[in-house]
Order: structure tokens, then C-alpha cells, then sequence
């Protein structure tokens, strides 16, 4: 039995291969081409598959070939985060730029994680309090404006004593009339005047960068606490207006909107925004930008402190001024300018006739 197998085996291989040719020269040469012409698809995937198998025998387990690989680290993509398109999943050089250009153009805040949810049941009770729908409204606009936004803050202290024993003179005239004069009038009249003098701040920036686009007109939007949350009507044509007027309209915005009275048009079209926070307290806070506009003045309760006038020191009024602006329209030095004029306007209000 064992001879009738090894007679076997040999027999059949020297019968078989004289079958397919009778010279063993034109065998050898027929073989690559009856292989490339006759069986095409039968030989190339395995060569395929065996190059797809190749880069992926890497530690991190990507399928992605050298010059792939290279294109991500010169991109900084990590290609664990990556989704391959390529067969069986391999990664490639359009699924980096396909990643990156999704990252460029992440809307929900360049890939900034969101704040996970927590269980606060289990360290103790609690109570959920519906938002109103202004405040929800509200957050909303805020955090994509602090997000979309560089900004810078400028503080600086304005000495409003003379103006503000011509204000109170002022109101014991007007007392019979049933008129006042209020601190954020002039605050708004010396506003007005110092957007004139910068008009870069009574501006908005285009979203290619490609204009500033300066605003011929000054609509004051004037922060209000309400119950239901922050509201911020705008009062219209403020560079037309004196202080008198201007302290009527803005007190009728503010009744309007702790009233819920305020029609959609008085909430649009500022250009400028004055957040006064003098009735409540503080000393100085950070006021966010409320885009498209580029800047926020905000006013903290006035105080008296010892200012040296060149002899003694003498106690004066000074009022703290906070002024945040779109680090994209305005350099610091210009920020620096406005603050530093609107600050001179309140210690003389004489100037704003010059």
C-alpha cells in the first residue's frame, strides 16, 4: 500500500502538468499570464486584503496605512477618534480631513464637553423650579455669546460729585412737574457722547471678519431685573433726546418691562448696552457682550472716598464703571480711550455741549 501512494502521487503531478503544455519553457511563461488575464479579481483581493491587514497590526488598533498616519499627526487628530470609510473600516486620508473640517465647524462650542447630568437625590433632597422662559431664552443667548465672543473688561472709576449735586438740584425743580432725573440718564447722555467720539463701539463685526459695520444711529439697550428674569429694552434714538426725556423713556421701558408690556420691536435694534447695578451694590462685575454688538457698559453703586487734589485729600463721589467689548473689533488701548473719555464726560458734564 505505502508503494501504490508514492506511485501514485508522482504520476498524476508528471501526467497533469504536461497536459497544459508540452514545452515546460512556454509552461513557466503562461502560468503569470493565464493567472493575470484569466483569474484577475481571484488574485488581487488577497493582495488587498493582505495590505489592509498590514498598518492595523499597530497598538492602537486603527486601520490606517503610514501615509495616513502621518497626515494625522501633522493635523493633531487622534485616530482612535476617527471613523474609517474605507474597507473594513480602514481610515482614510478624507476621513482626517472630513474630522477636522467637522471640528472647524462644531457649532456646539469646539468640541467643549457638556456638563454631565448628576443625581443630586442621593446626597440629599432637593427641589426642581421650573426656568421661566425668558430666563431660558436668556441663558441660552448668553452662553453663545460668551462662548463666541474674546472678551476684555475695562474698569475704571468716574467722579460724578459735581453731577451729582446737579442732579439732586435739578430734581427739587422738577419736583412740582412730578419729573426725575435718574443716574442712568446721564450715564446714557455721557454714553451717547463717548460712541460719538469711538464709533467702533456703536458697531457690529461681520461674520467673515470682513467689515466693522458702523452704526449711524445710537439705540441703547437698558438692562431690567424682572421676575421672570433679565429683559433689555432698548431705548431708541438716544443721541436725540435730552436728559430730561431720556430719563422718562427709560423709566417707562423699565415699568413696561417688570409689566410683561413690552411690544417685540422695543426689544430690538440696540447698539450699545448699559447694565446699572447702583441700586443693588458691588464694586465692579464683568458684564457679557450682547452680540451682534461689541460692547456693554456696566455701573456699580457709587462711593466716597478720599481724593487727593493736589493740596489735601477731599472726599468725592466715584462712581465704578465696568467695560466689557469684542476683543475682535476693539484693541485694549481703544478701550482704554472710551472708558477714560466717558469717565472725563461724567466729572464735567459741560463737555458734552463742546
Amino acid at each position: 500500500e505505502p508503494s501504490a501512494e508514492v506511485n501514485k502521487e508522482p504520476s498524476a503531478e508528471v501526467n497533469k502538468e504536461p497536459s497544459a503544455g508540452k514545452e515546460p519553457s512556454a509552461e513557466v511563461n503562461e502560468e503569470p499570464s493565464a493567472v493575470v488575464d484569466k483569474e484577475p479579481s481571484a488574485d488581487k483581493e488577497p493582495s488587498a486584503a493582505k495590505k489592509d491587514k498590514q498598518p492595523s497590526s499597530t497598538t492602537d488598533g486603527t486601520h490606517a496605512g503610514p501615509a495616513v498616519r502621518k497626515q494625522a499627526r501633522e493635523y493633531g487628530v487622534p485616530l482612535s477618534e476617527v471613523k474609517g470609510t474605507g474597507r473594513n473600516g480602514r481610515i482614510l486620508k478624507e476621513d482626517i480631513q472630513q474630522y477636522v473640517a467637522a471640528r472647524l465647524s462644531d457649532s456646539s462650542g469646539g468640541g467643549i464637553p457638556a456638563i454631565p447630568e448628576v443625581d443630586f437625590t442621593k446626597f440629599g433632597e432637593i427641589e426642581l423650579r421650573p426656568l421661566p422662559k425668558i430666563r431660558q431664552f436668556s441663558a441660552r443667548n448668553l452662553h453663545r455669546n460668551w462662548l463666541n465672543i474674546p472678551h476684555v473688561t475695562q474698569f475704571d472709576e468716574a467722579d460724578v460729585t459735581d453731577l451729582e449735586s446737579f442732579r439732586k438740584q435739578q430734581n427739587s425743580e422738577l419736583a412740582a412737574s412730578g419729573k426725575k432725573l435718574t443716574p442712568l440718564a446721564f450715564l446714557i447722555k455721557a454714553s451717547v457722547s463717548a460712541l460719538q467720539m469711538y464709533p467702533q463701539f456703536n458697531a457690529s463685526i461681520q461674520p467673515d471678519y470682513g467689515n466693522l459695520i458702523i452704526k449711524k444711529y445710537f439705540n441703547i439697550g437698558i438692562a431690567v431685573e424682572t421676575e421672570d428674569g433679565l429683559v433689555v429694552p432698548v431705548l431708541k434714538d438716544a443721541d436725540q433726546k435730552g436728559v430730561v426725556q431720556l430719563a422718562e423713556e427709560s423709566a417707562e421701558l423699565a415699568a413696561a418691562a417688570r409689566d410683561k408690556k413690552l411690544p417685540f420691536d422695543a426689544l430690538q435694534g440696540a447698539t450699545f448696552t448699559i447694565s446699572s447695578l447702583g441700586g443693588i451694590g458691588g464694586t465692579a462685575f464683568t458684564p457679557i457682550v450682547n452680540a451682534p454688538e461689541v460692547a456693554i457698559l456696566g455701573a456699580s453703586r457709587t462711593k466716597v472716598s478720599p481724593v487727593y487734589d493736589g493740596n489735601s485729600f477731599v472726599p468725592r463721589t466715584l462712581l465704578p464703571l465696568s467695560l466689557s467689548y469684542d476683543h475682535r473689533a476693539i484693541d485694549g488701548a481703544e478701550g482704554a480711550r472710551f472708558i477714560t473719555y466717558l469717565a472725563s464726560i461724567l466729572n464735567d458734564l459741560r463737555k458734552i455741549i463742546l
